[in-house]
């Protein structure tokens, strides 16, 4: 099975990573505009190099679509003679499955994802949709492919931008979270360093409690908070300056605009 990566930023580059894990590098075919980027990431990796967008897709299998929104669909009209035999994998924020199957006029399967930056390192979410053609081994093979980017969890086509608000921006929304608490460990007199370590472990450690132990969140809050003690102080300061108001309406403006990316 070869697969092909048509653009390669800090997307299309870190599911490249991820491909080079699970089904080998010399699987992989990396093509971007910037060929000096291209190559350099298959230096990293040890991947082949397309020179175009067509040969990539000539090349491979399986072709992920790594290029902005507003470019997936000219992008893949021009790879249509390219296409019968393929299975074209999109994740291109907002654009639907039945969009990219009108752009490559109906000639192959189409399979939807949506991942995020931490895949570049394994610890990623990915969420994945079936479109046109799209049949159970194509599903399972993509699911492969992206085996080493992290969590791959299948979803309706009708989630999927509800997903990206949470999983594809939530990398950001948390950075800014870890830099708050390493702001205020440096107001109570902690190295920046430190406190950004302190800050970053908290939250992996407290993430894997929600995944691994399967508890609300609230439970597990409350098993932190003593009555009259330092944590419930922290969390009330927190009620009081809007704070779950503030990410769930981070997560709405997010996945208002993924609905627009599209259109």
């Amino acid at each position: 099975m070869k697969v092909a990566f048509i653009g390669t930023g800090n997307m299309g580059g870190a599911l490249l990573r991820a491909a080079c894990r699970s089904v080998g590098a010399a699987s992989v075919v990396a093509c971007d505009w910037s060929r000096e980027k291209a190559e350099a990431l298959a230096r990293e990796v040890g991947c082949q190099v397309a020179p175009d967008a067509l040969t990539a897709a000539q090349m491979a299998d399986y072709i992920f679509m790594g290029v902005k929104p507003h470019l997936v669909r000219g992008v893949i009209a021009q790879l249509v003679p390219a296409l019968e035999g393929k299975v074209l994998v999109s994740m291109a924020a907002g654009v639907a499955t039945a969009d990219l199957s009108a752009a490559a006029q109906g000639r192959c399967p189409v399979v939807r994802i949506m991942p995020n930056t931490p895949c570049a390192i394994g610890k990623g979410m990915v969420a994945v949709c079936a479109g046109p053609g799209a049949e159970e081994e194509h599903l399972a093979a993509a699911e492969r492919i992206l085996s080493g980017a992290g969590l791959v969890r299948r979803v309706e086509e009708g989630h999927m931008d509800a997903f990206s608000a949470i999983s594809g921006c939530g990398p950001a929304f948390a950075y800014q979270f870890i830099e708050a608490l390493a702001d205020g460990g440096v107001l109570a007199g902690l190295p920046r360093e430190e406190a950004q370590t302190y800050a970053a472990q908290m939250l992996l450690g407290s993430a894997a409690m929600v995944l691994e132990t399967g508890k609300h969140p609230g439970a597990l809050k409350d098993a932190v908070c003593s009555p009259g003690g330092s944590t419930i102080a922290g969390v009330a300061a927190l009620e009081r300056g809007g704070f779950r108001a503030a990410a769930i309406n981070a997560v709405e403006a997010a996945w208002e605009k993924n609905a627009s990316l599209g259109k």
